[in-house]
């Protein structure tokens, strides 16, 4: 059973564009499926951890408003993040479901139980994870991989009765 994901912002949150207006400040485009596919994942009891490459304070205020406690941001192995992330979660590592785009995901997709990457992942991300998403990074390919998850964690039930 997956009880943690974790994911990658610029490309799978995000369409992976960065946009900056002309005073250079950033601003990110998140998919509001996606977080009510966050929120929900996290109110069945599972838990949600970002990390990324890149620092945003764009990616802090949505993370605070969906709730997520674990957020790493200007990370350059994510791996090593993510081992010390299950050693303080009491996480095996086949407990942990993650999604990314590109080869600064490459270890830690390959460290976890379930692997995904949204459809204009890079081909050799698409080569390595267990599922190629349907949907594009930015366009809902996280609530994708949660309503696969919460299938295959037999929480489907528990999942649409939050919201009932």
């Amino acid at each position: 059973m997956i009880k943690l994901l974790i994911l990658d912002v610029d490309g799978c949150l995000t369409d992976g564009s960065l946009v900056y207006d002309s005073n250079g400040v950033e601003s990110k485009s998140f998919n509001v499926k996606d977080g009510l596919g966050m929120s929900t994942w996290q109110k069945i009891g599972n838990e949600i951890a970002i990390i990324t490459g890149k620092s945003s304070t764009m990616v802090q205020k949505r993370a605070t408003e969906l709730g997520i406690k674990h957020i790493y941001q200007g990370i350059k192995d994510k791996k090593t993040t993510f081992n010390e992330l299950i050693q303080a979660l009491a996480l095996k590592p086949y407990e942990v479901a993650a999604i990314g785009d590109d080869l600064n995901d490459y270890e830690m997709l390959q460290s976890v139980g379930r692997s995904f990457t949204p459809c204009n992942g890079v081909p050799i991300i698409q080569d390595l994870v267990d599922t190629v998403l349907k949907v594009k990074g930015g366009s809902g390919a996280v609530r994708e991989m949660i309503d696969i998850l919460v299938k295959e964690n037999d929480q489907t039930e528990h999942f649409i009765s939050m919201w009932r």
